[in-house]
């Protein structure tokens, strides 16, 4: 399972969204347009899934852990109708609408995902460096922290996660539990007050809305709204979307594809996944590698891909290509980038020991999208 980690300003912040099992992300007005922080902020919300850790920072301190749970079959939520249009919306407007209340600026607090604590969160938060010091291969996400509301990593960093903070709270686990030593929840109570409300489908999360604000014609122009729709379809498990990209069980976006560096210059996968071997979780299977340009892709957008290719393959293969779909999707592209990628994306490698295999990777697809204003989604054609 995944984890989140989210960035809160006080203690009292911290205190509220654990006794009442939601967090809501305090956004900035879009005033008529989604910018790439909104879009990222959607994209996240997109991919959550019931029984991914949650956790909270604040001060240098991380507090856990807790888990996502759905609420009428889904763990997130619009805070309100229409709330992914992006609008100026006045509080007085929304208000008696809310499933998050935090007053004014609850009209920015657009969507919302549900939790209960797994088993509590603990009153004792640990210091990030404690964290990182506690098994610095696992922290990827981590180490990339800056300047957002909130990260997703993977099961491998969550589980270093999960482990930091249980070993530290040993005792309190031992002992009865209370106000001392974990917060206290009401979330059930909160939940259940939230599903009366989200009966119907005007609450659910819809990346229409976000598409449609900057589609000009059948063209999409922020790409940030292409990985959001790309991840909305697929963790929706849009037949059509997965037709072409796959189905994957972990899915996530900006994942960091270089070595430790100044954050501004780290390199990033647009959209990122793994699948396991049906039945045998968490033994995965194959891995996602998307790059994704608004307008016609180019000669170096299939360099840069086959550069996070090599990346995963080293990261996370240990060697082998055979595990690693890439696409590259772009709104056209013309004949020479199309013979460009057929004669750059091969990769020779060797597999085995006794016997020693050598192989040929040549998984890289180019896919053109297109808004259907129609469906108000994403379509994708493979180019042969």
């Amino acid at each position: 399972m995944a984890g989140y980690l989210f960035n809160l300003d006080k203690v009292e912040s911290l205190e509220m969204y654990i006794r009442r099992g939601i967090y809501s992300t305090k956004l900035s007005d879009p005033s008529g347009i989604w910018k790439r922080h909104h879009e990222a902020t959607f994209a996240d919300y997109a991919t959550m899934k019931s029984g991914d850790n949650i956790y909270f920072f604040i001060d240098r301190k991380i507090y856990g852990v807790g888990e996502l749970v759905d609420v009428n079959s889904y763990c997130k939520f619009c805070n309100f109708p229409g709330a992914s249009r992006p609008l100026s919306i006045n509080y007085s407007e929304v208000k008696d609408n809310l499933l998050w209340d935090e007053g004014e600026y609850s009209s920015n607090q657009r969507w919302l995902c549900l939790f209960k604590p797994a088993p509590f969160f603990f009153r004792s938060g640990i210091d990030m460096d404690d964290v990182l010091a506690s098994n610095p291969r696992a922290f990827k996400m981590l180490r990339a922290f800056w300047k957002v509301s909130f990260i997703k990593f993977d099961e491998e960093e969550n589980q270093a996660f999960r482990d930091i903070i249980l070993k530290f709270n040993q005792k309190s686990l031992g002992e009865a539990v209370s106000e001392s030593n974990v917060y206290q929840s009401d979330h059930l109570q909160v939940h259940k007050s939230i599903a009366e409300k989200v009966s119907n489908n005007e609450y659910l999360l819809d990346v229409s809305p976000i598409l449609s604000s900057c589609a000009d014609g059948d063209q999409i122009q922020h790409e940030m709204a292409i990985e959001a729709g790309i991840l909305y379809q697929l963790a929706e498990n849009d037949m059509r979307t997965q037709d072409i990209f796959g189905k994957w069980d972990y899915l996530s976006h900006q994942v960091i594809a270089s070595p430790f560096k100044p954050i501004d210059y780290m390199d990033k996968m647009d959209v990122f996944g793994y699948s396991y071997i049906v039945g045998f979780s968490p033994t995965k299977s194959k891995y996602l590698v998307v790059e994704i340009k608004k307008n016609a892709g180019s000669k170096d957008d299939v360099e840069q891909l086959l550069k996070y290719v090599d990346w995963v393959k080293d990261e996370y293969c240990f060697g082998d290509y055979s595990m690693i779909n890439a696409f590259l999707v772009g709104y056209t592209f013309n004949q020479e980038v199309v013979e460009h990628s057929k004669n750059v994306s091969v990769r020779k490698y060797t597999v085995g020991r006794r016997p020693a295999r050598s192989l040929e990777w040549r998984n890289l697809s180019l896919v053109e999208y297109r808004f259907n204003p129609e469906l108000n989604r994403l379509s994708f054609n493979s180019i042969p």
